[in-house]
């Protein structure tokens, strides 16, 4: 009974593991993890010191308040947003990539239409044709 059971969970967890959809979201995780590192990048190397000149300071993390014998970093906090709104605008430049190339998919042309009924004249036409075969 137990084996049964247990054989059953990991079943389970191997079907699980074994979905398209975990993969993509582990090579999602993956890929997410480097980029976040391009993106810090960004902001640290190239972003902030361009920030640094119109405030005077190079690096936000410079930015501080001394409160007594608390010290708020709060360049740091400026820092990790600015990080998170340049992940942000890239991701959201993504999705509406790829929601265009599915739109497109999806007003791919049809069929070409039908060709058009004929007219009065090509039907007459046509049972005069007719006619002569069989008199052949």
């Amino acid at each position: 009974m137990a084996s049964e059971k247990k054989n059953s969970f990991f079943g389970e967890f191997k079907t699980f593991i074994a979905r398209g959809n975990v993969m993509d979201m582990a090579v999602g995780v993956i890929i997410g993890g480097a980029f976040s590192n391009i993106t810090t990048s960004l902001i640290n190397d190239i972003v902030m010191p361009v920030l640094g000149i119109f405030t005077g300071s190079i690096s936000f993390a410079e930015l501080q308040v001394n409160i007594g014998s608390a010290v708020i970093t709060y360049g740091n906090f400026i820092q990790a947003v600015l990080n998170f709104l340049v992940m942000a605008f890239v991701v959201f430049c993504l999705v509406r990539a790829i929601n265009s190339l599915h739109r497109k998919k999806e007003e791919a042309p049809a069929a070409p239409p039908a060709p058009p009924e004929p007219s009065g004249e090509e039907k007459l036409l046509t049972e005069i044709r007719d006619l002569l075969r069989e008199r052949k």
